[in-house]
């Protein structure tokens, strides 16, 4: 069977009954994704590829425990890498790269969490929700890459390369992004959090 064209509920299928392709499939499709979130956290491109291959290994091993009804695949697989990378975190006795308050930590945040605490779903449920409107003010082209960066899970090259920008407006358009986020969700918190990172 071809798999590049597969729902993401088929190609699990693949995965559970061990299927090669399926499973470098799902590598090819979702590569990216985790390890964005990952160098975002841990920091360190070497170790990030190590996390990568860990994250992959045990979607295969798990690939029973998915549940297409409880959410996305690529929801599955950030949880599976936020998990492993804060052990990895602990391990070293280190802290994540960013701090939760921080915009680009939050988004990733948000895109890998999964609970099954009712009152935990409400408070992520609600902060998603606080994001979206500060994404949904910023203008246009700003928006653009941020949603590219964390949600498609694409480099800033291949953001360029897809957009057909320079890298250097790309990356102008993430710093600016960002900082308006920064602002936009304290205010919307009243009161800064002593997690966010001020601007020096």
């Amino acid at each position: 069977m071809q798999y590049a064209e597969a729902p993401d509920d088929v190609l699990m299928a693949g995965v559970r009954r061990g299927d090669s392709r399926a499973i470098a499939t799902l590598y090819d499709r979702y590569s990216n994704l985790v390890f964005s979130l990952g160098l975002r956290m841990l920091g360190n491109r070497e170790s990030t590829e190590e996390l990568v291959q860990e994250v992959f290994l045990r979607a295969w091993r798990q690939a029973g425990t998915y549940q297409p009804a409880l959410g996305r695949l690529s929801n599955w697989l950030l949880g599976i890498t936020r998990n492993l990378a804060v052990d990895e975190l602990r391990r070293r006795g280190a802290r994540p790269q960013r701090s939760e308050g921080d915009p680009e930590e939050q988004l990733a945040h948000i895109a890998s969490a999964t609970t099954d605490d009712p009152a935990e779903q409400v408070a992520i449920g609600s902060r998603r929700e606080e994001i979206r409107r500060a994404l949904d003010s910023l203008p246009p082209p700003q928006r653009q890459v941020i949603e590219l960066a964390y949600y498609s899970g694409l480099t800033q090259a291949e953001i360029a390369a897809q957009l057909g920008d320079p890298l250097g407006t790309v990356k102008t358009r993430m710093r600016l992004a960002s900082h308006k986020l920064r602002e936009l969700l304290r205010e919307m918190d009243q009161v800064s959090p002593s997690g966010v990172v001020e601007d020096k």
